[in-house]
């Protein structure tokens, strides 16, 4: 059992900046069988999209509408992963998932990117 708590979302405007979090709470036992951990996003309607994903290697992988822009990175002592998001555009709101390679995904983080 994993339980992945995400947080760091909000409302900024137009070429702002926020970090989101998602920390693994599970025993020691299935937090060594995380591999990958990744950022998916949905609005309404839309399909759920990959925004990034890091291996336990350090490999990562971003989606063409974020590179430049986002970095995803992870706190191995912590659990953690992070999704840091600058110069955001308004075309970024949406509510951010993070889930790993267990298929077990969070609650969702809202993002809003307004003026």
């Amino acid at each position: 059992q994993v339980q992945l708590v995400e947080s760091g979302g909000g409302l900024v405007q137009p070429g702002g900046s926020l970090r989101l979090s998602c920390a693994a709470h599970a025993s020691i036992f299935i937090i060594n069988q995380i591999d990958t951990t990744a950022w998916y996003r949905q609005a309404p309607g839309r399909e759920r999209e990959l925004v990034a994903l890091i291996r336990r290697d350090g490999y990562t992988n971003y989606a063409d509408s974020v590179k430049g822009r986002f970095t995803i990175s992870r706190d191995n002592a912590k659990n953690t992963v992070y999704l840091q998001m600058n110069s955001l555009k308004p075309e970024d709101t949406d509510v951010y998932y993070c889930m790993n390679n267990l298929n077990y995904w969070g609650q969702g983080t809202q993002v809003t990117v307004s003026s």
